[in-house]
């Protein structure tokens, strides 16, 4: 199966040098059909239709099937490492509903807790848990007022597969305390990994389980970090997350596979276990990355997703402009539109700051539809308004996304007005960026006011002014020039 060039930057390999067991061990020789099969997927991020540059859902099902010989009750695991839902409208309008679906759909046996499982706050997350045909699974998770792991996790999960009893621990990234909206997560104290680990693992051993296997949303350069306590614990598997990256790889001599399914369902990691029954040990491992190409739509699946798009299409379908040529994610015209749309709607406002990791996706070429820009801008992030002086607003920006003024070349008003470091000016900025502790906005205005304006709001409302069409492309009305 072709393997298309890997887009993903990997985080480095941070502790490599302290592992002797970090040069790759040497392929495995054919040992005939594997005794356990884990297809692993992490970051699907909702995207589960098929797109122009995505096979979705229904075609991977269909390649597990097809080219990988999946089928039900059989010697197969589907996995995931988290982040499962906070994307394209499909699954963001509708709280990751219609992912959640998919995956049972899909026969998922278990996923790990990724920070991004918290976007509709616990209480969105219990209801997806609720739905689930799966465990959602975390280990360090515990709540502050008694270290107790909260209701909606289970730490580990025990499954038979092929007569083979296999033990399943979550862990979910420590950074989530300030990834994941803050609020909505200031009850949990997120541990650490190893400590996670040694607490449930020998549980998980008492239960009578044969094999061991970590799905974790993690990046590489951490589950490097635990290639060690993994040998020590006897954990086979450390599936990774967060970093969108393809890993597939042989550490602890021979022991302990790392892998990751890149991102968006786009690719998958495969696992082969070799099990001797006789010792009750793992002989061999096997790991690889491929992928989603080439599939025949599963039919059920493909039943599921079709009906998610005919519920967001009669939701979000309402065309609101149009563009000759996609507009990058990361593009400085993008940059400029979200932002400019705020002052746009806003129109009292000075500036406006946001950040650039909630813009999630681009702007593709023809139509646009609200549901392009609710995929664009997905969170549940409202605007506020703060007063402050020209000198905090320069502490503020940081490395973040504005409008109403420039840094190049200076600090200038983006009419090209001197900028007064005295001068007082109103901001607009998110309450995702208000709440975090690594700037200075809740110091400067303590009492800001809260427009309660969703931030992907302005950007459509901008767009539908623009009565944009084929004759009159929204590419006319775009900024370019970066302001950074």
């Amino acid at each position: 199966m072709p393997i298309k060039a890997i887009k993903f930057i990997l985080f480095p390999l941070l502790f490599c040098f302290l592992l002797q067991s970090c040069e790759k061990e040497e392929d495995t020789p054919n040992l005939g059909p594997s005794d356990l099969t884990i297809l692993y997927t992490n970051d699907e991020h909702g995207w589960i239709s098929e797109t122009d540059d995505t096979d979705g859902a229904a075609k991977l099902m269909g390649v597990w099937r097809d080219v990988e010989g999946y089928t039900e009750n059989s010697s197969y695991l589907i996995l995931s490492g988290g982040d499962n839902w906070t994307g394209p409208a499909i699954s963001t309008w509708f709280q990751g509903e219609s992912t959640v679906e998919t995956m049972n759909a899909m026969g998922y046996s278990a996923a790990a807790i990724g920070n991004h499982e918290f976007d509709f706050q616990v209480a969105g997350l219990q209801e997806r848990v609720a739905q689930a045909n799966f465990p959602y699974l975390s280990a360090n998770i515990r709540l502050k007022s008694n270290d107790s792991i909260p209701d909606f996790v289970e730490p580990y999960v025990t499954r038979e597969v092929n007569d083979i009893l296999v033990g399943i621990i979550g862990l979910t990234t420590r950074s989530a305390s300030y990834t994941a909206f803050p609020t909505y997560v200031e009850d949990f104290n997120f541990i650490d990994y190893d400590e996670a680990l040694r607490e449930y693992v020998p549980q998980i051993w008492a239960e009578g389980v044969e094999i061991i296997l970590c799905v974790a949303h993690i990046c590489e350069f951490e589950m490097m970090g635990l290639v060690i306590q993994a040998k020590e614990l006897g954990i086979s598997m450390i599936g990774g997350g967060h970093c969108h990256a393809l890993v597939s790889e042989i550490r602890g001599a021979g022991t302990v596979a790392l892998i990751e399914g890149g991102s968006r369902m786009d690719y998958y990691a495969r696992l082969d276990i070799w099990y001797n029954r006789e010792t009750m040990t793992v002989s061999n491992l096997a790991a690889t990355t491929f992928e989603n190409f080439g599939g025949t739509a599963d039919p059920a699946v493909e039943s599921v997703v079709n009906s998610w798009e005919a519920a967001t299409s009669q939701a979000l379908g309402e065309v609101i402009g149009y563009t000759e040529v996609q507009i990058g994610r990361s593009s400085p015209e993008m940059h400029n539109l979200v932002t400019d749309s705020w002052l746009y709607n806003y129109p009292n406002a000075d500036i406006a700051i946001t950040n650039s990791g909630g813009i999630r996706q681009a702007i593709e070429a023809g139509e646009i539809t609200k549901g392009d820009i609710v995929g664009v801008l997905p969170f549940d992030n409202n605007i506020l308004e703060l007063r402050l002086t020209g000198q905090e607003v320069i502490d503020c920006l940081q490395n973040h996304v504005v409008a109403g003024m420039t840094t190049s070349q200076g600090y200038r008003h983006s009419d090209g007005t001197a900028f007064n470091r005295d001068s007082v000016y109103s901001v607009l900025t998110t309450d995702y960026l208000y709440i975090q502790e690594d700037n200075f906005f809740q110091a400067y205005d303590p009492d800001p006011y809260y427009t309660e304006m969703n931030y992907h709001q302005p950007t459509v409302d901008y767009i539908l002014s623009l009565n944009t069409d084929s004759s009159n492309p929204l590419d006319n009305y775009l900024d370019y020039t970066p302001r950074r």
